[in-house]
């Protein structure tokens, strides 16, 4: 198994579409001036409609620690994606407040050398700039640390997922713009393009494990619940 998770979600229908597609996590996002911002309330309807298993995220960026803490309790999400400068100290207040925290670094960033010290549950590598959905120099996802589980994002697609995982082997993947429809709403999501993504990503895990072993990066099968979280 891979981490799956599909991001951008706007709008009550592809969230149930991912769900019943089989992603493991759907993420809100709150980071202001994004064509993919949704409001707080909107989140939470839609969370309400969720299986208990889904890990429902909500992305910031450089956002104030307690209102980040403040919209994920509110809205009954289950985690905090961190997707500025935040730096460790932050990191470790919001999740000391939140039940999962996921951090993300750009692809090279030195900073990523000392992700285990942020004290999120996972680390994301994006593309520079973030959520630009243009992939990155893969290579430079191999200075990441050992002892952290490796989120994959930045450009990735139906077309190129399975590659990513063999080449990186990361513990999951996230996707918003390679699962989009081309005519639409903001982060409305392609249900062909959304169910190949996720078959194409289960497809390559086993590839992973054949070479090596049943752990690819620091994951196994993906349980928040069971995973240290309260």
């Amino acid at each position: 198994m891979v981490f799956v998770k599909i991001c951008g979600i706007t709008r009550e229908d592809d969230a149930l579409l991912a769900v019943a597609m089989g992603a493991d996590a759907l993420g809100f996002n709150f980071v202001s001036g994004s064509r993919r911002q949704i409001a707080p309330a909107v989140a939470r309807d839609i969370a309400r409609r969720l299986p208990p298993e889904i890990l429902t995220v909500g992305i910031f960026r450089d956002e104030a620690s307690s209102r980040v803490v403040e919209i994920v309790n509110s809205a009954g999400l289950r985690a905090a994606q961190l997707h500025g400068r935040e730096s460790a100290e932050t990191t470790r207040w919001v999740r000391e407040r939140v039940p999962y925290v996921i951090k993300a670094f750009s692809a090279g960033d030195p900073a990523l050398e000392q992700a285990a010290g942020f004290g999120a549950d996972a680390v994301m590598i994006d593309s520079p700039g973030g959520g630009t959905g243009e992939v990155f120099d893969w290579t430079l996802a191999e200075g990441r640390p050992d002892n952290v589980k490796v989120v994959l994002a930045g450009g990735l697609d139906p077309g190129n997922v399975a590659d990513a995982i063999r080449r990186v082997r990361p513990w999951g993947v996230d996707v918003a713009t390679g699962v989009e429809a081309e005519r639409g709403e903001p982060g409305q999501k392609d249900a062909r393009k959304v169910r190949l993504f996720i078959e194409n990503a289960r497809r390559a895990a086993p590839d992973v494990e054949d070479e090596f072993g049943p752990d690819p990066g620091t994951g196994a099968p993906f349980d928040w619940m069971q995973d240290g979280s309260p």
